[in-house]
């Protein structure tokens, strides 16, 4: 027996969605099957922690047009890693504005 089938979808760039199963072979069997695009040439400015790509994702509950079935359509970002983050520019000073004036001489 295999998964209910899904109807066709277009795939984007980091997007997907996940269907419920509407029958399950076993306990180990998935509640939830589908796909998501991920394209990984482009993997600039991911946060990589001990060897892991990180990215955040996000669903929402989404009703087909066509079959009136409810699925989770579903959105990665890719985490920035700090390092990736431009440092914002400091204030420019006159040099004396940093001068402490309580020094005693």
């Amino acid at each position: 027996m295999e998964y209910n089938k899904q109807e066709p979808f277009k795939q984007t760039t980091d997007s997907g969605r996940l269907h419920a199963a509407e029958s399950k072979l076993s306990q180990l069997s998935p509640d939830y099957f589908g796909e998501i695009a991920i394209n990984l040439k482009d993997m600039a400015n991911v946060e990589v922690v001990d060897g892991l790509h990180i990215f955040k994702l996000s669903g929402w509950k989404t009703q087909s047009k066509t079959t009136g079935k409810t699925y989770l359509s579903m959105k990665i970002r890719r985490k920035v890693a700090d390092s990736a983050v431009k440092p914002q520019p400091a204030a420019k000073s006159s040099g004396f504005d940093d001068m402490d004036d309580d020094i005693p001489f």
